[in-house]
């Protein structure tokens, strides 16, 4: 099996975090969450210290908005997506500490994105109706990383969640909504963070994800749909989760997931031959850790000859496992 190069995807990351030009420009709306991406994978890869620790936090508070809320690079507008990449940034560098007062107008903001029915919109102006269950995840993840899930209305959560659980099995953005793999994370993930996954039909979702298992060993987000690297973290840590990832092919998956990667250049794609980026680099490395480590597969996923050690991710958080240790 091919190996992680792990010098290559580091170089690409720092690179991918640090370098200005075009390609920086046009992805400010995203940035934080950017951020958050090379963080985590270059923490998995024990090269954390490969960007400088003071100025990423002092970029997080830059992007801190009066009313609470992270946006993705000053003067954007905030939500919670981008206070939850900001939070988890914190947590990864050890420095929630640096809150301080403004902790309470963090759990604020979250807080006012609730609705009656235990939904979420994802930033203060926008309409009620416009829910989605990403916005869930985030806005429990946030207050779990802040040990503030007492202040919301968590059963009404639980409620409007399990009400997304399609016929199949699966969720979608809201009640109603098309199943789709990064949905059914953002439900499970929830439901976990909660303490409530035994409120659900874990073995219809259990069938539906182990079907998104497509012949090249790579996961898709839906029927009919193509592989691609991001699933092999948003479906494979959902089955780990509901304690279904034994349904699935592991080493065919590794072996995709490394197939995807850019041997020149280093970095991960979505699938191989196409352009990689840090979104696709952290979920490969990430999906590649819950293998080796939740699974008990003998995967020579990093070279023997090298010096690095794969750590283990949360398959909830997707933060090192380490860290959730001292929250």
């Amino acid at each position: 099996m091919k190996s992680l190069n792990v010098d290559k995807h580091v170089k690409f990351l720092v690179k991918a975090a640090t370098t200005r030009g075009f390609e920086w420009e046009m992805t400010e709306y995203l940035r934080m969450s950017g951020i958050y991406w090379s963080l985590t994978a270059l923490d998995l890869l024990g090269q954390l210290d490969q960007l400088p620790r003071e100025d990423m936090i002092s970029y997080v508070f830059s992007c801190l908005s009066e009313n609470g809320g992270f946006s993705p690079a000053p003067n954007h507008y905030p939500t919670i997506i981008y206070t939850l990449s900001a939070i988890q940034v914190l947590v990864i560098l050890e420095a929630t500490d640096k809150l301080g007062e403004k902790k309470l107008k963090v759990i604020e903001f979250v807080k006012s994105l609730q609705n009656s029915d235990g939904s979420f919109i994802g930033s203060p102006d926008d309409d009620k109706e416009e829910t989605d269950t990403r916005f869930s995840f985030c806005a429990i993840a946030t207050l779990k990383l802040l040990n503030s899930l007492d202040e919301i209305d968590t059963s009404k959560t639980v409620d409007h969640i399990k009400a997304c659980q399609n016929f199949d099995g699966a969720f979608g953005v809201r009640v109603g909504s098309e199943s789709h793999a990064g949905q059914v994370f953002c439900c499970v993930g929830t439901l976990a963070l909660l303490e409530k996954l035994e409120t659900i039909d874990q073995e219809l979702l259990g069938w539906w994800l182990a079907d998104r298992q497509l012949p090249c060993g790579g996961l898709n987000g839906r029927p009919m749909k193509k592989e691609d690297v991001c699933y092999s973290w948003w479906a494979l840590s959902s089955l780990v989760m509901i304690k279904k990832s034994a349904w699935i092919d592991h080493k065919k998956l590794a072996e995709f997931i490394l197939s995807a990667a850019d041997d020149e250049i280093g970095g991960i794609a979505d699938r191989p031959g196409d352009i990689p980026d840090p979104f696709h680099t952290l979920f490969g490395i990430a999906g590649l850790s819950l293998l080796q480590y939740n699974n008990s597969l003998d995967l020579e996923i990093v070279s023997k000859t090298s010096d690095i050690k794969l750590k283990p991710i949360d398959p909830i958080l997707c933060l090192p496992s380490y860290l959730l240790r001292k929250i």
